[in-house]
């Protein structure tokens, strides 16, 4: 399960490439989101699956959805439609193991032991070889794009890494199903006030945009989403969060199949880095001899 997690999601950037010159970042989540809801709330009636059972766990829902849905998503997005490439987007939302490792141990109570440390920093370093040998020598990080798509993705690294928590702290009890779709209809809502107050709201109607529209939904806003939240829900938030590690490389690997941007050694060497921090921080710790 967390490999073919790690396989749809990193297809999410993908997407964001190919369908962002057809509608403003904000229209296309809120179309988005839109058609995720349409799709998953008959599913719910049809399988008689249950809603949350109060109206806390509902705002507690509604409040994982704005982090891990709006913001991260309209985040990552904007920040792409603002001129970050995405591999560059992807490096930097790639930091939230480390940022969810240091908060869940005051906010959960979750502890690390010095192998899964070691795995996070490993899994950075993995990172930052990968994208890092994609960078020509002496470009600036900064070309191309300006201060605001770096702190919408700052942004979005943000909301990734607090939704993660908040929603292992608070919404254990909530239905995967159900509970996605109140997910979106916060995010959803957010999004559409977005495309209301700063875009045009222009969609240009293309077979390209349809089939990528189709592909985050389906795939991504369902598929994926589901099987992060049963991850969170099954696992401590800290090693959730390292499979994140494994999303940029992958990412690198499908830019190359998909716009044939090429890989050096040192980024197939930081691919193996990247994994073996995962392998480190998953990977439960050998108990102590006394």
């Amino acid at each position: 399960m967390p490999v073919v997690f790690v396989l749809l999601w990193s297809t999410g950037f993908i997407g964001a490439k190919f369908g962002l010159p057809y509608a403003e970042p904000f229209t296309f989540l809120f179309i988005r989101f839109a058609l995720t809801i349409l799709l998953l709330t008959p599913l719910v009636w049809m399988l008689k699956i249950s809603w949350p059972s109060s109206p806390k766990l509902w705002m507690h829902i509604a409040i994982s959805g704005l982090l891990v849905h709006g913001t991260y998503l309209g985040g990552v997005f904007y920040g792409i439609a603002l001129g970050m490439p995405a591999g560059l987007a992807s490096l930097l939302v790639g930091l939230q193991p480390l940022l969810t490792a240091a908060c869940a141990g005051p906010l959960l109570g979750e502890r690390l032991v010095k192998q899964q440390w070691l795995g996070l920093v490993l899994g950075l370093v993995g990172i930052s070889a990968v994208l890092g040998s994609q960078l020509e020598l002496g470009q600036s990080l900064f070309s191309g794009f300006g201060v605001g798509a770096l702190l919408s993705v700052l942004a979005a690294l943000v909301g990734i890494s607090l939704g993660t928590l908040y929603q292992k702290r608070f919404c254990t009890r909530m239905p995967l199903l159900s509970g996605a779709v109140i997910q979106y209809l916060a995010a959803g809502g957010l999004l559409g006030v977005g495309a209301l107050l700063f875009e045009s709201r222009d969609v240009t109607w293309s077979l390209t945009f349809i089939l990528t529209l189709s592909w985050l939904v389906l795939v991504l806003s369902i598929a994926a989403i589901l099987l992060l939240m049963a991850l969170i829900k099954k696992g401590e938030a800290s090693r959730v969060a390292s499979l994140f590690y494994l999303v940029p490389p992958v990412t690198a690997l499908q830019a190359w199949w998909l716009f044939d941007e090429r890989l050096s050694w040192v980024g197939l060497g930081g691919m193996f880095i990247a994994i073996a921090g995962v392998v480190l921080t998953v990977r439960k710790p050998l108990s102590k001899r006394h």
